[in-house]
Parts: C-alpha cells; structure tokens; sequence
C-alpha cells in the first residue's frame, strides 16, 4: 500500500495529545496530513516521487526519528524531513541536520513556527520534483533521439507522440509498414513509463501456428488438451506487471480476437482448461501493417476489436517520406557497424548520398540497415530499386578517388536511380534526365547500364 501523493505531509508522534494538537493545526491551514504513531514501515509506503514531507518527532519507541531519515533517505535524498526535539534533545537534532534533516522544532514550538517550516519545506519539494521531472523529459527526448533517428517533420511529431502516450495508461496501437520499426516504438513506450521496471513481452502473432495460439497468449492447465502435460503460463500473464507487445494482430483468427477483446475490456485472463480469473496489471501495445478499418469491413478483422485498440493509434512514416533522414540514419547505421567490425568508418561520396535519396526503400530501416552494413564492410552498396512495373536493380560502389572519378560515379548514379523509376521509352528516360536520347544511349554504354522494356534489355529500344 503506497500514501496517497494528495497527502502533503505525515506527521509521525507516539504522543497521541501532541499528534491530536499538531495534525489540527496543520489541517486548519488547509494542509493534508496522516497522522501516524509510529515510523516502522513508512519508507515502504513512500514512492520516491512523492510530493509531500515528513514531520517527526525524534524520541519515540521502536524506530526513531534519525533511524526514519536515514531509511527515507536511503530512498530518496531529496525528501524534507523536519524533525521534532525536546530540550535535552538539541544535540541530537544537530547531527540530525549534518545527516540530511530539512530542519528541526525544539519544545515547545509556537504554531506559526511549525506551518513556516512546513511550508517552505513543501514550496522546495515542489521545486526539485519539478526539475527532477525536467531532467527526466530531457533524459526521454535524448534517448528517443538515440532510438529513432531522424529530424524530418515526421519523425518529430513521432518523438512527440510517443513522449506523450509513454506517460499514459493507454494501450496503443502501431500501424507501420514493414521494416518500419514498430517493436523499436513499442520499446520505447515501454521504457519510458512507469512500467519500465516489468517485463517488456514481444510476440509475433503472425509466426504462431494456429494450433499454439491460444496456448502460448493465455496458458493452460495439465489436460487442457492432448499432450497437455503440465500448466503453462501464457503471454499475457507473464507480462504482468508491465506490457506485451503483440506485433501482426491481423493475422489473429476470429476465435482468438474474441478472447483478446475480453482481455482488453475486463483484465483478466483464463487459462485453457482453467476456471480461475486472474486479474491482470498490463499494457497491451498492438502493432499491424494492415488497416484495420478495412480488414473489418470485409468481415477479416472483429470491428468491436478495432475500436477498442484504435484509442490511441500510432502511425510510423515509412522511409520514403522521411526525406533526408534516410542519409542520416544510413550513415548512423554505417558507423556502428564499422565500430563493430573494427573498421575505419566510410563517408558517403555526392553519387551514393543521390542514390540513398532517389531509392524507395520498400523494406523500410530494416533494409536501409543492411545496406549500411554491406557499404561499413567495404562491400557494393546494392540497393533493389526494382519497381512493380520493371525495372532493374542497381549498384554504386564505395569510392574513394579524385574528382573527376566522383563526378562519373556521380553521373552514373543519377542515371541509374532514374532507371529504377518506371519509364515506358528511352525518349522519356532522356527527357527525365534532360540530356538527348544520343547522348543518353553513349552514357547507358559507357556506365554499362540497361534500358528494360518490356523484359528485353536494349540500349537501342526507341533510338532515333
């Protein structure tokens, strides 16, 4: 059981009479207060954030009064402790005060002197719990941007949702296209709550089998089913206490969303086989890549469901509108693979830095992290720039020469990013390019580059 943090102080005195006179003088100041007669168990009852401080008396059986600021402290340092003295204690509330104590009261003290020190002590809680909770944001905004890289508008207002969200109680929602980073959000929001002490549990609804599904989320007890042997404990009730991430909720059978739904309105789980309610203290945190909304008006996806997860949803941008954060994240991924690997790191020369920009990165970070990978080991940087209507993959090496030997690496790279858009003529690759077919068709040759049309290659196709 934790004190309520509307509790601004505790007054803790074994006298009853003096508790009874204290706590009504407090308490005609408009001050909430819980009076106690003994220290024992206090500290276990405080969170470390509580806004509130501590008035003791220092003489008193069982735990003193410096015993309970040493215990409190050991918890919290910045906590006001006052403490309450009797004459021949003065010495005593003097290595109190060396110890940490906030300030001390010698018998008998006017009433006056008791709200002063009380109040002051609560306008200086207020202003550490104040910075604390800055430091705290600051230390969030720092590691959100060590997490998800990136300063384009997209990625700022994600940064800023997630800070926003994180704080909450609220389950969330993540669409993102593959690749898109939707367990490193998930992460995130789990880090930056006060859940982040329990368990972080990720599954991949999609890579269970439909005879397992509802055994490894729910649990199940011995002779649930053939070869049952043994209770298991599900998913869910192992996240207890902190949150589970359920990544592909659209692969989810209708049977098994029914029970999921029930989960997320009542907080309870039944194992299969069971009878037994267990109530359940988690955060679920669902991702797809699907919407969701459609999903349910084709009948694929329970509709109750989608609205009941769609309260806080979380869009991830895909790479392709992050703009130049695709450089940035590429040669932040570069860099700590040749750290890795003990390589020196690699820089990206005018042609391939083009090249990163005009791809479309149809795997998202997950793909843009295995490029860098390959460019950080000195390898062909290979990019599939392959297009639903054709088109041909294409390739800048890492180069590292003169300026005449950039430009044609350069020159090649445009070239062969402009292939990797759907053109149906060479005439329209030229007028892309700006340059005329005769001069393109030279260039396709000296690069060893190929028009694709149609699955023929040529470099000749449509020619004057």
């Amino acid at each position: 059981m934790t004190i309520d943090n509307r509790i601004q102080v505790v007054l803790i005195d074994d006298d009853p009479h003096l508790r009874q006179a204290l706590s009504q003088t407090l308490d005609l100041a408009g001050l909430k207060i819980l009076p106690l007669a003994e220290a024992k168990g206090l500290a276990g009852q405080l969170e470390r954030d509580w806004p509130g401080v501590v008035v003791s008396d220092i003489r008193m059986p069982g735990m003193d009064g410096l015993e309970l600021l040493t215990e409190l402290h050991a918890q919290d340092p910045e906590l006001p402790v006052l403490l309450i003295t009797g004459h021949g204690d003065v010495p005593l509330a003097v290595q109190a005060m060396r110890a940490g104590a906030y300030d001390f009261l010698e018998k008998p003290f006017a009433s006056d002197a008791l709200l002063d020190s009380v109040r002051r002590a609560l306008a200086l809680r207020r202003l550490v719990l104040d910075n604390r909770s800055l430091r705290l944001a600051l230390s969030d905004r720092n590691e959100l941007s060590a997490r998800l890289v990136g300063q384009s508008a997209p990625m700022l207002r994600l940064r800023e949702q997630i800070g926003a969200l994180a704080a909450t109680k609220a389950d969330v929602l993540i669409l993102g296209e593959t690749g898109a980073g939707k367990e490193v959000v998930a992460r995130a929001l789990h880090d930056l709550s006060s859940r982040r002490n329990g368990p972080f549990v990720a599954i991949n609804a999609g890579a269970l089998a439909e005879s397992v599904v509802e055994s490894e989320l729910f649990g199940h007890e011995p002779g649930a089913f053939t070869g049952a042997q043994k209770r298991r404990i599900g998913k869910f009730e192992f996240a207890n206490g902190g949150t589970l991430f359920l990544d592909e909720i659209e692969s989810m059978s209708l049977d098994v969303q029914v029970k999921l739904l029930r989960l997320l309105q009542e907080r309870v789980v039944e194992r299969l086989g069971g009878n037994q309610l267990i109530p359940l203290d988690i955060r679920i945190i669902a991702a797809t890549k699907e919407d969701l909304r459609q999903s349910a008006d084709q009948g694929r996806f329970r509709a109750d469901l989608y609205y009941r997860l769609n309260v806080a949803p979380l869009r991830i941008p895909p790479l392709r509108e992050r703009g130049e954060d695709a450089l940035v994240l590429f040669q932040h991924f570069a860099d700590e693979a040749s750290a890795r690997h003990g390589l020196p790191p690699h820089e990206l020369q005018p042609g391939q830095r083009a090249l990163l920009l005009r791809h479309r990165w149809p795997g998202n970070v997950r793909e843009l992290q295995n490029a860098a990978e390959r460019f950080a080991l000195g390898l062909e940087l290979a990019l599939d720039n392959s297009a639903p209507e054709g088109g041909v993959g294409t390739t800048v090496e890492v180069v590292s020469g003169g300026l005449s030997e950039q430009v044609e690496n350069f020159e090649k790279s445009l070239i062969a990013a402009e292939l990797a858009r759907s053109h149906s003529s060479v005439r329209s690759l030229a007028e892309a390019l700006g340059i005329p077919r005769k001069t393109l068709h030279d260039k396709l040759r000296k690069h060893g580059l190929n028009f694709a049309d149609g699955g023929t290659s040529s470099h000749t196709d449509d020619l004057d």
